[in-house]
C-alpha cells in the first residue's frame, strides 16, 4: 500500500519529463529489509520482494501511464526499473543473511544491526545513481561521466532522507508492527510535498524567463521562437561537453535572454542577427542585456553570460562561447532559409530546398570564425550534435 500511495503522489522534477516517488521508494526498501514484523520472524525472500514491489508499482502508475497516454506523451519508466532493481538488489543483500541466521552471527542484534542496514541502503542508492546515468546514457546519448556527476550530486539530497526512512520502516516494524509505517512515513509524505511546491515555484520562474525572452520577439526585434530554440540547442551542445546539471540551468537562462539587450536599439537589427554588427555595438548590446538580466534575480553567472557576449572567445566562460556559436549558427540557418545574401556577396542556398545546405553552410562559416570568434571545440560539439540529430 505504502509503494502504491508513493507512485500516486509522484513529484515531476523541475524543467525535465521525468518524476519520481520517494516515498514509495522509501516503502520498497523497508520492504526489502524486513526481517521481523511485531516481533515474529517474517518468511518473505528476496523474490517476493520483487514480486511484490512490481505489482505495487503498476498499481500506482495505471493512473499516470494512463493521463500521460490521452496527452500523447510517453512515460519514462526509468524510476519504476530502477525502484524494482534496487528493491531487488537490498532483499539479495539481506534477506538470505538474515533468514539463515549468518547475520545475527556476524553483527548481532544492536546497534551494528543498524548500522549493516544503513550500509545496506546506502550501496544500493550508490548502485542506482549508477544504474540510473546508464539508463540516461543509453536513451540520450549524451556521455555517461557529466551524467553520473549529476546522479551522485543528486544523490546528496533528497535520497538520504529516502534510504534513512526506509531502514528506519524495517527497523521500527520489526519492534512495533505495521502500526509503524504511518507514524514513519508521514514525514516523507510531508517532505515530498514540500518538494512539489518547490518544483512549482521552480517551473513558475522559469516560466517568468520564458515570457521576458519573449519580449524581443514581441517587439520585432528577433525571429519568433529564436531565443527557445537557441536555448535548447546550446544545453544539447552543453551535454555533448559533459557540463553538469547547474551549469546547463545557468546556461538555459543566459540563452533565453541573450538577446534583451537589443530592446535599447531604436532600430531593429536585420533578422535579428547581431554577430554582423560592429564590434563597439556588439558589446554595447551585451553590456545593456547584462543590465537588464541583473534585475531579474537570476544567479549573477548568468548575467555574466550575457555580458561577456561580444568578448573573444578565450576571454569567454564556456556558457558564454556555446550561446555565442549557437546563436550565430542559429541566425545563419535562419537567414540562409530566406536565401539571405551574406556580407560577401556570396548567397546562401535555401535550407528548405534540400534540408542540409543551411546547415552545413552554417558550420563551415562558423568554423571558419574560429581564429577569433567561436572556440573550435563548441563548433565541433555543435556538429556532432547536429549531424546525429540531437537538436531538441
Amino acid at each position: 500500500m505504502v509503494i502504491t500511495v508513493g507512485e500516486l503522489v509522484r513529484v515531476r522534477l523541475p524543467g525535465t519529463d521525468h518524476s519520481v516517488g520517494p516515498l514509495g521508494t522509501a516503502g520498497a526498501l523497508g520492504y526489502a529489509l524486513l526481517g521481523e514484523a511485531g516481533g515474529r520472524a517474517t518468511s518473505h525472500g528476496a523474490l517476493q520482494v520483487v514480486a511484490v514491489v512490481v505489482t505495487a508499482t503498476l498499481l500506482g502508475l495505471a493512473p499516470h501511464l494512463a493521463a500521460e497516454r490521452a496527452a500523447g506523451r510517453a512515460f519514462v519508466l526509468d524510476h519504476a526499473v530502477r525502484r524494482v532493481l534496487a528493491a531487488g538488489f537490498a532483499a539479495v543483500c539481506f534477506q538470505p543473511l538474515y533468514s539463515t541466521g549468518t547475520l545475527e552471527r556476524w553483527v548481532g542484534t544492536g546497534p551494528y544491526y543498524a548500522l549493516w542496514l544503513l550500509a545496506v541502503v546506502l550501496l544500493t542508492a550508490l548502485c542506482d545513481a549508477v544504474l540510473a546515468a546508464v539508463l540516461a546514457a543509453g536513451r540520450t546519448g549524451w556521455p555517461y561521466a557529466p551524467l553520473l556527476r549529476d546522479q551522485l550530486r543528486a544523490t546528496v539530497g533528497i535520497i538520504p532522507a529516502i534510504v534513512a526512512t526506509g531502514a528506519v520502516i524495517a527497523l521500527a516494524v520489526a519492534v512495533a508492527g505495521l502500526w509503524a509505517l504511518p507514524v514513519f512515513c508521514v514525514p516523507l509524505l510531508l517532505t515530498q510535498f514540500s518538494f512539489r511546491r518547490y518544483a512549482a515555484v521552480r517551473t513558475t520562474y522559469r516560466q517568468t524567463i520564458v515570457s521576458l525572452a519573449r519580449a524581443t520577439e514581441v517587439a520585432g526585434y528577433t525571429p519568433h521562437g529564436h531565443a527557445r530554440r537557441v536555448a535548447a540547442l546550446s544545453r544539447a551542445v552543453a551535454r555533448e561537453l559533459g557540463l553538469g546539471e547547474p551549469e546547463l540551468t545557468v546556461l538555459e537562462y543566459a540563452a533565453l535572454m541573450h538577446d534583451i539587450g537589443q530592446l535599447s536599439l531604436v532600430d531593429p537589427v536585420a533578422a535579428g542577427a547581431t554577430e554582423p554588427l560592429d564590434p563597439a555595438q556588439r558589446r554595447r548590446i551585451a553590456l545593456l542585456g547584462g543590465a537588464v538580466v541583473r534585475q531579474t534575480g537570476v544567479p549573477t553567472e548568468v548575467a555574466v553570460v550575457v555580458e561577456r557576449q561580444a568578448d573573444p572567445y578565450r576571454e569567454q566562460p564556456l556558457t558564454a562561447r556555446i550561446v555565442r556559436a549557437v546563436n550565430a549558427y542559429e541566425d545563419l540557418v535562419a537567414r540562409s532559409g530566406h536565401g539571405t545574401a551574406d556580407t560577401s556577396g556570396e548567397t546562401e542556398p535555401p535550407d528548405g530546398r534540400d534540408g542540409i545546405a543551411g546547415p552545413l553552410h552554417a558550420l563551415e562559416r562558423l568554423r571558419l570564425g574560429c581564429a577569433r570568434d567561436y572556440d573550435p571545440r563548441v563548433v565541433e560539439a555543435l556538429a556532432r550534435v547536429v549531424s546525429e540529430g540531437k537538436v531538441p
